[in-house]
């Protein structure tokens, strides 16, 4: 009785939180079911369980025309779930009224229109949506540069604004001068592609190759693939690097034309997506990515964004769902899979169970890509499973250019396979190989200087090394820890207290950090403060049972006796 009782209560208080009335405060026209299952909606909703918020929004439909924010919450959920057609059609049957007046609804109509090709209709919804913009400046984006791309499709040619987004105006100039086949198109793409800020806008050499292309310039799409490498290019450049090597040049096409409106705009909502993920709003991503799936479905390589949004939500099951769209066929998207697979693998199993699935997988493939090998190499290093990491590094060893910055990073790879087998002497050289090809790599300097360290080996070129590693890379924990740790090995406690007090502010739960600034403080005499930092060693998920072992006894015995 009292659980129905305060249930009641609870929906009550709702009801005066939020504008459910905005329409009529008459009770009688309501259910109190409709009314929970709304309120389970709602919390659903704002928990970004969205699959949950959809089903409740369904058995309270009926108070779609009583409640303003009923529309705008269902058809959202709508969209998140992959239903845009359907939620353009809720948004249809209530387009004259007030519930249906927000910013997406009219977006909605306005993709709706221009995916059927009716530029017109678009334009009006697309006007409409400007007065719930709100001063949200990704909205304004939106509106901004849909209007251009509408403008562009009707008249057959760019329309000039004073509003600016950066290189985000850049982008949607781009493919509005390549659909126009502008002559220059390809100087716009190289300007882009070749932008030395920190922005990667890799993903954009792709849309060049195909623009290349489709103008029946094969050889310059071959020669800009043939700049590019394996290791270190995202999914959708590996793939088209492949289909050039492949010559299947028509692949390309099958999934986007930037003559195409529908593919222009779909791509431009892609845009859209990947900011909002990169803001960690992934129920926002998962909205414009699904629209975009709606103007272009044979893009499904877009996927992957919402795969990836899933896992960081950790809903598993949809991430799975969403990896069915690839197979072996899509080469490495098929990859992509299989190693999705295996992390969730490793989240609801275990780590040893997500290895051997993986393996299993990889032994599967036939000619697997030095991409592939990479990947799996790097598997097994993080497995701890070193002596198979180091077979399929020395494959992808004998396969690349010997004076190359990628021979370097694999020898630095291998080098720390080595020294964690205990083998110095193969590590060693693999370490010294690789900084005679890049000297300023502060990874390989610390790395080196620390296992150094570890065996009081060569300890004043060690500090040597870790001073240019810290002058190249100074805000890097684990380097400051490394510093920090040379002096501590040569007695000058005061500064190593300095760079591992900075280490354990940065890192406060890497047990290697709080077991060394415990030990300076022994050292300095701050004994209290030293076991308060042993004991959160004891504390913390990644500390192993051998260091476990030696910090019991520095709490019983003290820093001399462990």
């Amino acid at each position: 009785m009292f659980i129905k009782y305060f249930k009641l209560i609870l929906i009550l208080s709702f009801i005066y939180q939020i504008p459910l009335y905005s329409k009529s405060d008459n009770l009688k026209n309501f259910n109190s079911e409709y009314l929970s299952n709304y309120f389970s909606g709602v919390v659903a909703y704002k928990n970004k369980n969205n699959s949950d918020a959809l089903k409740f929004f369904k058995s309270s439909k009926i108070l779609l025309n009583e409640h303003d924010p009923y529309l705008e919450k269902y058809t959202n959920s709508l969209v998140v779930e992959g239903k845009v057609e359907r939620a353009v059609n809720e948004i249809k049957q209530n387009l004259k009224k007030n519930n249906s007046k927000f910013f997406e609804a009219r977006l909605l109509l306005a993709i709706d229109s221009l995916k059927k090709r009716d530029f017109n209709k678009s334009t009006i919804y697309l006007d409409q949506s400007y007065e719930f913009i709100n001063n949200n400046k990704i909205s304004l984006f939106i509106y901004e540069s849909i209007k251009q791309f509408i403008y562009t499709f009707q008249e057959g040619k760019i329309l000039e604004t004073k509003t600016n987004f950066g290189n985000l105006s850049l982008i949607n100039k781009i493919f509005q001068k390549c659909y126009l086949n502008n002559k220059n198109t390809k100087v716009y793409f190289e300007s882009l592609i070749n932008n030395t800020n920190d922005t990667d806008y890799s993903r954009y050499i792709f849309f060049f190759i195909n623009y290349l292309i489709d103008n029946g310039k094969f050889e310059e799409a071959q020669k800009i693939t043939n700049d590019l490498d394996y290791l270190n290019s995202p999914l959708l450049i590996l793939q088209s690097k492949k289909w050039i090597e492949a010559k299947k040049f028509h692949e390309f096409k099958k999934i986007f034309s930037c003559k195409n409106s529908n593919d222009v705009v779909s791509e431009f909502l892609f845009l859209i997506a990947n900011l909002y993920s990169s803001q960690n709003n992934y129920e926002k991503s998962n909205f414009y990515l699904n629209v975009s799936y709606y103007l272009n479905p044979k893009f499904k390589f877009n996927l992957t964004l919402l795969a990836e949004n899933f896992y960081l939500n950790k809903n598993y099951e949809k991430v799975k769902k969403t990896l069915e769209y690839f197979d072996k066929k899509d080469d490495f998207y098929y990859w992509f899979k299989v190693k999705k697979h295996a992390q969730i693998i490793s989240k609801e199993v275990d780590d040893k169970e997500a290895l051997n699935f993986i393996n299993k997988k990889f032994k599967k493939i036939d000619n697997p890509s030095i991409k592939i090998i990479f990947d799996i190499a790097n598997f097994n290093k993080n497995s701890k499973k070193y002596k198979n990491a180091i077979i399929y590094y020395d494959q992808i060893i004998s396969m690349v250019d010997t004076n190359s910055f990628i021979y370097a990073n694999l020898l630095y790879r291998r080098g720390s396979s080595y020294e964690r087998l205990g083998n110095y002497l193969k590590s060693d050289k693999d370490f010294l190989q690789s900084l005679e090809i890049n000297p300023d790599d502060a990874y390989v300097l610390n790395y080196l200087a620390y296992s150094w360290l570890e065996r009081k080996y060569k300890i004043n070129s060690a500090i040597q090394m870790l001073e240019k590693a810290y002058s190249l890379q100074s805000n890097d924990p684990y380097i400051i820890d490394s510093v920090g740790w040379g002096y501590y090995l040569i007695n000058d406690f005061l500064k190593a207290e300095k760079f591992l007090k900075t280490a354990v502010e940065l890192m406060p739960d890497d047990p290697v950090v709080n077991d060394h600034y415990g030990d300076i403080l022994w050292k300095l005499g701050r004994k209290i403060q030293a076991r308060y930092f042993w004991t959160n060693v004891l504390n913390l998920k990644d500390t192993e049972d051998k260091m476990k072992k030696n910090i019991n006894i520095k709490l019983i015995e003290g820093l001399k006796a462990s």
